[in-house]
Protein backbone atom coordinates (compact mmCIF):
# COMPACT_ATOMS: atom_id res chain seq x y z
CA UNK A 1 0.00 0.00 0.00
CA UNK A 2 1.37 3.30 -0.75
CA UNK A 3 0.95 6.29 1.35
CA UNK A 4 1.16 10.27 0.83
CA UNK A 5 2.08 12.54 3.87
CA UNK A 6 0.85 16.05 2.53
CA UNK A 7 2.24 18.09 5.40
CA UNK A 8 2.04 22.02 5.70
CA UNK A 9 3.71 24.35 8.43
CA UNK A 10 6.93 26.80 7.72
CA UNK A 11 8.72 25.41 10.78
CA UNK A 12 10.17 21.95 10.42
CA UNK A 13 10.80 21.56 14.16
CA UNK A 14 7.03 21.94 14.15
CA UNK A 15 4.36 19.88 16.33
CA UNK A 16 3.10 19.06 12.49
CA UNK A 17 5.72 18.10 11.27
CA UNK A 18 6.50 15.56 13.92
CA UNK A 19 3.48 14.27 13.39
CA UNK A 20 4.32 13.63 9.44
CA UNK A 21 7.35 12.16 10.34
CA UNK A 22 5.53 9.89 13.26
CA UNK A 23 3.02 8.78 10.42
CA UNK A 24 5.78 8.22 8.03
CA UNK A 25 8.30 6.24 10.20
CA UNK A 26 5.17 4.08 11.51
CA UNK A 27 3.94 3.42 7.96
CA UNK A 28 7.23 2.53 6.95
CA UNK A 29 7.65 0.09 9.80
CA UNK A 30 4.85 -2.27 8.83
CA UNK A 31 6.77 -2.34 5.42
CA UNK A 32 4.37 0.06 3.61
CA UNK A 33 5.23 2.66 0.65
CA UNK A 34 4.81 6.36 2.17
CA UNK A 35 6.62 9.80 0.46
CA UNK A 36 6.37 12.65 1.96
CA UNK A 37 5.65 16.11 0.58
CA UNK A 38 6.90 19.03 3.16
CA UNK A 39 5.25 21.61 0.85
CA UNK A 40 7.03 24.69 2.47
CA UNK A 41 10.73 22.78 2.56
CA UNK A 42 9.40 21.94 -1.50
CA UNK A 43 9.10 25.64 -1.67
CA UNK A 44 6.09 24.48 -3.32
CA UNK A 45 4.39 27.59 -4.93
CA UNK A 46 0.45 27.65 -4.24
CA UNK A 47 -0.72 30.25 -6.04
CA UNK A 48 -2.98 28.89 -9.10
CA UNK A 49 -1.97 30.70 -12.09
CA UNK A 50 -4.94 31.84 -14.47
CA UNK A 51 -3.70 28.93 -17.20
CA UNK A 52 -4.28 26.30 -14.86
CA UNK A 53 -8.02 27.03 -14.76
CA UNK A 54 -10.48 24.82 -16.74
CA UNK A 55 -12.13 27.13 -18.71
CA UNK A 56 -13.82 27.43 -22.39
CA UNK A 57 -10.09 27.75 -23.85
CA UNK A 58 -8.93 24.44 -22.19
CA UNK A 59 -6.31 24.46 -19.58
CA UNK A 60 -2.96 23.65 -18.80
CA UNK A 61 -1.66 22.52 -15.53
CA UNK A 62 1.86 23.72 -14.55
CA UNK A 63 5.01 21.47 -14.68
CA UNK A 64 5.45 20.63 -10.94
CA UNK A 65 1.40 20.05 -11.01
CA UNK A 66 2.13 17.56 -13.23
CA UNK A 67 5.15 16.15 -11.54
CA UNK A 68 3.24 15.66 -8.17
CA UNK A 69 0.38 14.31 -9.96
CA UNK A 70 3.15 11.53 -11.44
CA UNK A 71 3.85 10.97 -8.10
CA UNK A 72 0.76 10.46 -5.95
CA UNK A 73 -1.05 8.42 -9.36
CA UNK A 74 -0.88 5.31 -7.59
CA UNK A 75 -1.33 6.26 -4.37
CA UNK A 76 -4.08 4.56 -1.94
CA UNK A 77 -3.99 6.45 0.82
CA UNK A 78 -3.96 11.04 1.44
CA UNK A 79 -2.77 11.89 4.46
CA UNK A 80 -3.32 15.57 5.00
CA UNK A 81 -0.96 16.87 8.37
CA UNK A 82 -1.36 21.09 9.05
CA UNK A 83 -2.58 23.15 11.70
CA UNK A 84 -5.69 25.44 11.83
CA UNK A 85 -5.27 28.63 11.22
CA UNK A 86 -7.99 31.04 11.66
CA UNK A 87 -10.02 27.93 11.64
CA UNK A 88 -8.47 26.66 8.21
CA UNK A 89 -5.87 25.29 6.37
CA UNK A 90 -2.62 27.59 5.74
CA UNK A 91 -2.40 29.25 2.51
CA UNK A 92 0.07 26.58 1.09
CA UNK A 93 -1.76 23.50 1.78
CA UNK A 94 -4.84 25.15 0.27
CA UNK A 95 -2.96 26.48 -3.17
CA UNK A 96 -1.63 22.72 -3.40
CA UNK A 97 -4.95 21.38 -2.98
CA UNK A 98 -6.46 23.67 -5.55
CA UNK A 99 -3.17 23.12 -8.18
CA UNK A 100 -2.63 19.68 -7.96
CA UNK A 101 -6.22 18.14 -6.54
CA UNK A 102 -7.93 20.04 -9.40
CA UNK A 103 -9.46 18.80 -12.75
CA UNK A 104 -8.35 16.25 -14.29
CA UNK A 105 -6.44 14.56 -11.10
CA UNK A 106 -9.17 14.51 -8.61
CA UNK A 107 -12.08 14.93 -10.54
CA UNK A 108 -13.24 15.34 -13.95
CA UNK A 109 -16.18 16.92 -15.59
CA UNK A 110 -19.33 14.95 -15.37
CA UNK A 111 -23.07 14.98 -16.33
CA UNK A 112 -24.98 17.61 -14.48
CA UNK A 113 -21.64 18.45 -11.89
CA UNK A 114 -18.02 16.90 -11.22
CA UNK A 115 -17.06 13.56 -11.64
CA UNK A 116 -14.65 12.27 -8.78
CA UNK A 117 -11.57 10.17 -10.20
CA UNK A 118 -9.73 9.20 -6.51
CA UNK A 119 -12.84 6.94 -5.66
CA UNK A 120 -11.67 3.72 -3.57
CA UNK A 121 -8.54 5.21 -2.36
CA UNK A 122 -8.49 6.99 0.87
CA UNK A 123 -7.66 9.99 2.95
CA UNK A 124 -7.02 10.34 6.46
CA UNK A 125 -6.16 14.02 8.60
CA UNK A 126 -4.34 14.89 11.28
CA UNK A 127 -4.38 18.31 12.89
CA UNK A 128 -3.63 20.75 15.57
CA UNK A 129 -4.83 24.12 16.72
CA UNK A 130 -4.11 26.51 19.71
CA UNK A 131 -7.62 26.44 20.82
CA UNK A 132 -8.72 23.13 23.07
CA UNK A 133 -10.54 20.52 21.18
CA UNK A 134 -13.32 21.68 23.70
CA UNK A 135 -13.11 25.08 22.71
CA UNK A 136 -13.42 24.07 18.58
CA UNK A 137 -16.26 21.88 19.09
CA UNK A 138 -18.50 24.58 21.13
CA UNK A 139 -17.99 27.40 19.10
CA UNK A 140 -19.09 25.11 16.19
CA UNK A 141 -15.83 25.72 14.30
CA UNK A 142 -14.68 22.00 14.56
CA UNK A 143 -17.95 21.47 12.06
CA UNK A 144 -17.29 24.19 9.88
CA UNK A 145 -13.98 23.04 9.38
CA UNK A 146 -14.36 19.25 8.68
CA UNK A 147 -17.58 19.89 6.57
CA UNK A 148 -15.52 21.64 3.96
CA UNK A 149 -12.54 19.22 4.24
CA UNK A 150 -13.73 15.88 5.15
CA UNK A 151 -17.17 16.02 3.72
CA UNK A 152 -16.99 18.20 0.67
CA UNK A 153 -13.53 17.82 -0.43
CA UNK A 154 -13.62 14.39 0.37
CA UNK A 155 -16.60 14.01 -1.68
CA UNK A 156 -15.38 16.44 -4.58
CA UNK A 157 -12.49 13.67 -5.21
CA UNK A 158 -14.27 10.44 -4.24
CA UNK A 159 -12.11 9.35 -0.86
CA UNK A 160 -13.11 7.45 1.76
CA UNK A 161 -12.44 9.36 4.65
CA UNK A 162 -10.71 7.20 7.50
CA UNK A 163 -10.19 9.61 10.50
CA UNK A 164 -9.33 13.15 11.03
CA UNK A 165 -7.54 13.41 14.26
CA UNK A 166 -7.37 16.81 15.88
CA UNK A 167 -4.59 17.63 18.70
CA UNK A 168 -6.27 20.75 20.40
CA UNK A 169 -4.04 23.04 22.82
CA UNK A 170 -0.75 22.53 20.85
CA UNK A 171 1.00 25.89 21.78
CA UNK A 172 4.75 27.22 22.14
CA UNK A 173 6.07 25.15 25.10
CA UNK A 174 4.41 22.15 25.12
CA UNK A 175 5.06 19.55 27.68
CA UNK A 176 7.65 16.72 25.54
CA UNK A 177 5.60 14.28 27.55
CA UNK A 178 2.23 15.56 26.27
CA UNK A 179 4.06 15.62 22.42
CA UNK A 180 5.30 12.07 23.05
CA UNK A 181 1.41 11.07 23.72
CA UNK A 182 -0.08 12.40 20.99
CA UNK A 183 2.43 11.19 18.99
CA UNK A 184 1.77 7.83 20.09
CA UNK A 185 -1.83 8.41 18.89
CA UNK A 186 -0.69 8.51 15.34
CA UNK A 187 1.28 5.55 15.27
CA UNK A 188 -1.71 3.68 17.02
CA UNK A 189 -3.56 4.97 14.09
CA UNK A 190 -1.52 3.98 11.29
CA UNK A 191 -1.38 0.19 13.57
CA UNK A 192 -5.56 0.44 13.96
CA UNK A 193 -5.86 1.25 10.00
CA UNK A 194 -3.10 -0.67 8.07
Amino acid sequence: MKHAVIAAHPRASSFTMAVARSYEDAVSARGQSVVVRDLYRMNFAPCLEAGEMPGAGGFAPGRDVLEERELLGDVEVFVFVYPFWLNSQPAMLKGYIERVFGMGFAYGAGRGGNRPLLAGRRMLSFTSSGAPTEWMVESGSWEAATRLFDTYFAAVCGLEVLDHIHFGGIVPGIRADAVQAHLAKVRDAVARRF
